[in-house]
């Protein structure tokens, strides 16, 4: 058994979407949703899922003891950042090692790295009047939007798209294919288990 911690610093629908798919995935459970924004609105909808919630300080996640936590009093064994804008620290990646995924409202590379998230991704595609936008699930390392894609996902960018319909249609994959890659992932039996 898979059990997650959702990292979200904002309103939660990517969270939510997690939530709602893996409750019918056995070999997956959501310990609990962590958000480094107290005012962030994804604390809402973990208290109407009936899901744990954690507030934490940015400041906590490179201390070796916020990482002991997150495995002895959650039993977390992966992490799924879902909207988390903070890059993740060496200490929480060298105890969840090829266990932190993240999706990104765009292609990677191209469209990522620090400052991309958002509509900022959808503003720059459509200055640069691309054809083709999309998402992109990935594995994390220490820097911004990089590490291994598990998967990619393309639409067609509409000669009228502003930055609002792009990130409607966007949403929307994103809403469909996380959750799905992310049981699909973590329920691999070539999955290495945790130390």
């Amino acid at each position: 058994m898979e059990t997650i911690a959702i990292f979200a610093s904002g309103n939660g629908t990517n969270a939510e979407a997690l939530v709602n798919y893996l409750t019918s995935v056995q070999e997956v459970s959501v310990a609990l949703i962590a958000t480094d924004n107290p005012q962030a609105g994804v604390l809402q909808r973990a208290e109407r899922l009936g899901v744990p919630h954690l507030v934490f300080r940015r400041k906590e996640m490179g201390e070796v003891a916020f990482a002991q936590r997150l495995r002895e009093d959650y039993q977390v064994t992966a992490i799924v950042l879902a909207g988390f804008l903070g890059l993740v620290p060496e200490c929480l990646l060298a105890t969840f090692p090829r266990r932190i995924l993240n999706i990104h409202p765009g292609l990677l590379p191209e469209y990522g790295g620090r400052g991309m998230y958002g509509d900022r991704v959808h503003e720059r595609v459509l200055e640069e009047r691309c054809s083709v936008s999309g998402i992109t699930i990935h594995l994390i390392d220490g820097e911004y939007d990089r590490g291994s894609t598990l998967c990619e996902v393309r639409l067609a960018v509409h000669s009228d798209d502003t930055v609002d319909t792009l990130a409607e249609r966007i949403h929307r994959l994103e809403h469909t294919y996380y959750p799905i890659v992310v049981a699909d992932y973590l329920t691999r039996p070539d999955l290495p288990p945790l130390d």
